[in-house]
């Protein structure tokens, strides 16, 4: 109907006024560094916090990561690794590699 396309619009507008996508790329342990997701962070959290969202969300805890709400697979395959120290985030044009503690701008 048409009120439901409508709602589904604004739905993602409003979306996309508050969140933003931030890639996950594996390099630790790969020959090449490889993007193995999208996920979905508020734009209003600090670089850390979204830094922070980004690796919770791409880590395996009860259930594979790449089922997690708010997460894009981006890898081939049925399985990923988590994500770990040597890891990247890439924030807007600023790419951030996973430290034993914390994050530093690559």
């Amino acid at each position: 109907t048409l009120r439901r396309r409508t709602m589904d619009k604004i739905d993602a507008l409003t979306k996309n006024l508050l969140y933003e996508k931030v890639a996950v790329i594996h390099a630790a342990y790969e020959d090449a560094p490889s993007t193995v997701a999208l996920v979905e962070v508020e734009k209003k959290l600090t670089d850390t916090e979204k830094l922070e969202t980004a690796f919770m969300k791409t880590n395996t805890i009860e259930e594979g990561w790449w089922n997690n709400e708010g997460v894009t697979k981006m890898f081939g395959g049925g399985a990923c690794r988590s994500t770990s120290v040597g890891d990247m985030v890439l924030i807007g044009t600023t790419k951030y590699k996973c430290e034993p503690t914390g994050w530093s701008v690559v």
